[in-house]
């Protein structure tokens, strides 16, 4: 297994985020920041690497002997074919896309009605899109980004039926739908191109449950037995780490109204995803992120190398024990 990292974890200290004061990090420095704390790979948002010197990158990557993910976005099919043409020139193996439709914590409320009519554009688009995708030997990979729920991903799968299309895997979002993390992994993992290292801490509200950002180990997601589903599955699936949002989730699944236009779900599904909640969240303590709190850049961009750190500390101990 070889582990990356994604840009979107540490925004504030890469001067992603407009409120960071910072300069922003192109592609190049990326990649020696990430060879630097001892990544095998690089997730590079698209508009980044747009900016950048593709073949200067691509040479970068290939000194440092890195594998190479595409952060795209939306679903449109010409940006998605032109991504996946940078991807083919700078030696990439996925693009990963988001196709939105939901408010982040797994909420439809507004897309009461329109649900079905989205899905249908997603797989239409993205069948054409594979085609390109075949074409120059890039996966396309959608991410759970607490939209899609496990069902309707594994359904576009199967519609599409191609080699080339998959999902990346976040694993920390599968609780944004109200799914348990390990029975999410083993169904989802025949199908899975590309994953992010991701953990929450939980906390419970009245409507339901927040989602924080934490370094990984720290929370609730069970990195060990992810990393034995893959190790027997794909043992040589892309794998990068991610931080959360500066913002908490909040996932209002003890609203009846949370549950619009989402599949049905057994009574043992939702057992199984409270019984988990129940096993990690916490009943108290400061959930606000520095952030959230008003906070400093400065302390912000602490915040967020803490975490890393921490996260690299964690990663590491679980490549001595899985390789």
């Amino acid at each position: 297994m070889k582990f990356g990292l994604t840009a979107y974890g540490t925004t504030f200290d890469m001067g992603i985020h407009p409120q960071s004061g910072k300069p922003r990090i192109d592609a190049i420095e990326f990649v020696h920041r990430a060879a630097r704390y001892g990544f095998e790979g690089v997730e590079i948002p698209l508009d980044m690497l747009a900016k950048s010197d593709i073949d200067a990158v691509r040479r970068e990557v290939e000194q440092s002997n890195m594998f190479v993910t595409i952060a795209a976005g939306g679903y449109d099919v010409e940006a998605l074919k032109e991504a996946l043409l940078i991807g083919q020139h700078v030696g990439a193996v996925t693009v990963r896309t988001v196709v939105g439709g939901a408010d982040y914590g797994g909420d439809r409320r507004h897309m009461k009605g329109k649900w079905q009519p989205f899905l249908d554009v997603l797989t239409d688009n993205f069948k054409r899109v594979t085609e390109t995708a075949e074409a120059v030997g890039v996966n396309l990979a959608v991410e759970n980004h607490q939209d899609l729920a496990s069902e309707e991903l594994l359904e576009l799968c199967r519609t599409i039926g191609s080699d080339r299309f998959g999902i990346t895997l976040d694993t920390a979002n599968v609780l944004a739908t109200a799914e348990e993390p390990i029975d999410y992994y083993n169904r989802v993992a025949a199908n899975v191109k590309n994953i992010h290292l991701k953990d929450y801490k939980i906390y419970w509200s009245e409507e339901g449950y927040r989602l924080v950002r934490c370094a990984v180990g720290q929370g609730a997601i069970p990195f060990p037995e992810l990393l034995r589903i893959f190790a027997e599955s794909n043992p040589s699936i892309t794998m990068s780490l991610e931080h959360g949002a500066l913002v908490a989730r909040h996932v209002r699944i003890l609203r009846e109204d949370y549950w619009t236009e989402y599949p049905p779900r057994t009574a043992a599904q939702l057992t199984n995803v409270m019984q988990f909640v129940h096993n990690h969240a916490r009943s108290s303590g400061e959930w606000r992120t520095p952030f959230e709190q008003g906070e400093s850049p400065e302390r912000i961009c602490d915040y967020e190398r803490n975490e890393l750190a921490a996260s690299i500390a964690y990663l590491q101990a679980l490549e001595a024990i899985y390789g």
